[in-house]
């Protein structure tokens, strides 16, 4: 029981890709809507008079109304979502990069909770975590026997107020306690390095709002080490996308002016619209061109972009411009598949609806809904093959998602997955251990980033081991893609 329970946890992280949606924030009232169907209308209000009199045990009428509002949002498809006032916060702070807290960037490792990456300036950098310490105790609190959620909420709390921490690091040998005092931290979702002179690696992590602004950051850094750099890797593996504005400019920052970057298609005449490689609609109001600082040479440098299967919504937006547009050579796995668009509606008390309001297509006219983006190289996890891949669930595997042209059950796939839950449940039972994580993004241990810098190199290629990498391996002594004329 206990290894299926493991094995469930594993299946749960790709979930995250489908929650986190591509968005755009609006407050526009709808005029013309059809008037109340009157006969269902009484239905609920008689159902509610029921329940509030014969339940076993009293019911606030708040959470009555509440929960059957989230209950008709919920039956449209699984990213449409009504927001209380406590999620509404909680779901602004996700998108704006901003909370309360240490200021990491976290894993778990063994049931501890693992440090990727300290946030750089938060009260964590400062006081010397580094990456790969583990976290032992919170407070009073053991680690172990927490999930992530609750261990987040138990570092988090109010500006000012002081958390201590176990922390155990490995390299050392030894536990220490450190005291912090919580702040607000700004979450960056853009990290670079250089892998080697002439190769840049820039991985986004998620669209927030200040995405952009901390992209252009990162290139100029970039191009600062090297003026002439040779080749750079995009890394949205695990991205699980976010503001559609982000990712416009994203993808304008490689792509020609102008050229069509995305278009969506709904029932609202506002959701039917053409997005370009332009600041006219990526800009903020009141904001100039916030990509005018790039270098020249950004259009033409030989890219390569990373995704898998949690790569969704706004990552496959970026993903699908650049490969049809052939500015790029995507390496790795079939995304997440999720071609919708979200708008948020704030409603009143603080509450707000976030509700589908378009599908969205590639530049071509692809609609990637409940499909995905297909790499032009397929890539294992590992040298020895995948691990994880097979468990990740994907917007096919989602309960009432809009349904994709052409889409169909695959059967080859739900057999890969149920053959990999069997063999990590075994291994799990065998070792008694969990199972090891895959190396971290950017390691020296990463895999498919070695893969694609070969690529950038020309030199040969890991393809998949899958029938798909196969029937692809041929795509991976192709020259890295440039500028499209």
């Amino acid at each position: 029981m206990g290894s299926k329970l493991k094995v469930a946890g594993i299946l749960a992280v790709g979930v995250v890709a489908g929650a986190l949606t591509t968005m755009q924030l609006q407050a526009v009232a709808r005029s013309g809507v059809a008037p109340l169907p009157l006969e269902e209308v009484q239905q609920l209000a008689a159902v509610f008079d029921r329940v509030k009199a014969e339940y076993v045990e009293p019911v606030d009428e708040k959470k009555l109304i509440s929960d059957a509002i989230t209950g008709m949002v919920a039956g449209l498809d699984p990213h449409s979502q009504y927001f209380d006032k406590k999620a509404f916060k909680e779901f602004r702070e996700s998108t704006g990069g901003k909370f309360v807290g240490i200021g990491i960037e976290m894993g778990m490792e063994d049931g501890l909770v693992k440090v990727v990456s300290p946030i750089e300036g938060s009260p964590a950098f400062r006081a010397g975590l580094k990456s790969g310490d583990l976290i032992t105790r919170i407070d009073d609190t053991p680690v172990k026997g927490l999930t992530v959620d609750q261990a987040v909420k138990k570092m988090r709390g109010d500006p000012n107020t002081k958390v201590v921490l176990s922390v155990y690091r490995k390299a050392e040998s030894r536990t220490f306690t450190v005291t912090l005092v919580r702040d607000e931290i700004r979450m960056q979702s853009v990290r670079a390095k250089m892998l080697e002179p002439g190769y840049g690696w820039l991985r986004v992590s998620q669209f927030q709002d200040r995405t952009v602004e901390d992209f252009v950051r990162k290139i100029d850094e970039l191009y600062k080490q090297d003026p002439k750099l040779k080749g750079l890797v995009l890394d949205l593996r695990n991205d699980p996308g976010g503001l559609l504005d982000g990712a416009v400019a994203l993808a304008a920052a490689f792509l020609p002016s102008d050229v069509v970057v995305v278009t969506t298609n709904g029932q609202l005449p506002e959701s039917r619209a053409t997005f370009r490689a332009s600041p006219d609609y990526y800009a903020r109001r009141g904001g100039g061109d916030p990509l005018k600082r790039l270098p020249a040479a950004l259009k033409s440098v030989p890219l390569v972009v990373l995704v898998n299967e949690a790569s969704a919504s706004a990552s496959e937006i970026v993903a699908g411009a650049l490969q049809d547009y052939k500015r790029a050579t995507l390496m790795g796995a079939q995304t997440f598949g999720k071609g919708s668009v979200q708008t948020v509606r704030p409603l009143p008390a603080d509450t707000a609806l976030k509700i589908t309001t378009a599908r969205y297509y590639t530049p071509s006219g692809r609609s990637i809904q409940a499909k995905g983006i297909v790499p032009d190289v397929f890539l294992d996890e590992t040298a020895e093959g995948n691990v994880f891949a097979a468990l990740r669930v994907r917007e096919t595997d989602l309960e009432h998602h809009l349904t994709g042209a052409d889409e169909r059950k695959d059967a080859e796939r739900e057999k890969a997955r149920e053959e990999a839950r069997k063999k990590l449940e075994e291994q799990i039972a065998r070792t008694r251990e969990p199972v090891k994580p895959l190396p971290e993004y950017g390691s020296a241990e990463d895999f498919p980033l070695q893969q694609a810098l070969n690529q950038l190199k020309g030199r040969p290629v890991m393809a998949s081991k899958t029938a798909a990498g196969e029937q692809r391996a041929e795509a991976a002594i192709t020259p890295p893609a440039g500028h499209t004329k």
